[in-house]
């Protein structure tokens, strides 16, 4: 089982501790991870509107040239494909660009686990199973910002709750899921 098995394992079983019916010991079946995978988290929706204006190339819209340069960014196959699609299936007023509203309507039912997961990976960039001060530093420059290793490594020990100097899939699940502090 490779390293990453072994960690959706582990996540998983942690999770789904609070089932008594489960055998000890029995490992997950399909069904149970794509269940698990199908779990909802509602997304904030200030964070989300700071998301959109990241991505928009003009104030208030987003465009596929804009998707298609993040999703290049990030060295997605198919980004032009891949941002024609996200358009098309957002844009609800047809005008060819994806605006606020219809970038909240897309999260407005929340947000998958499993895209959780996938978030995951985007900056944990070797597939170790964790995620180190350059790793955010090198997807915070991917996405145009630019942030000193210093600002990096409290980042994550202020999100690392087992203090090892890393963000593990629990410690990023955790900060993806929780209330998010009102200032």
């Amino acid at each position: 089982m490779s390293h990453l098995s072994i960690l959706t394992f582990k996540y998983n079983l942690a999770k789904l501790r609070f089932k008594p019916s489960r055998p000890a010991g029995r490992l997950l079946s399909a069904r149970d991870r794509q269940q698990f995978d199908l779990m909802m988290y509602k997304p904030d929706e200030e964070e989300m509107a700071k998301v959109f204006d990241k991505i928009a190339g003009e104030p208030g819209r987003i465009s596929r040239s804009d998707l298609q340069a993040l999703l290049q960014r990030f060295d997605k196959a198919d980004a032009v494909g891949e941002a024609r699609r996200m358009v098309c299936a957002a844009d609800s007023n047809k005008d060819g660009y994806m605006d606020l509203e219809e970038f909240m309507e897309v999260h407005r039912n929340g947000v998958q686990l499993g895209d959780i997961r996938r978030a995951f990976f985007v900056f944990d960039r070797d597939r170790d199973g964790r995620i180190t001060a350059e790793e955010v530093m090198d997807v915070l420059r991917r996405l145009g910002d630019s942030c000193s290793l210093e600002d990096c490594r409290k980042m994550v020990k202020e999100i690392d709750r087992n203090h090892d100097g890393f963000v593990d899939m629990d410690d990023f699940m955790v900060m993806m899921t929780r209330p998010r502090k009102r200032m």
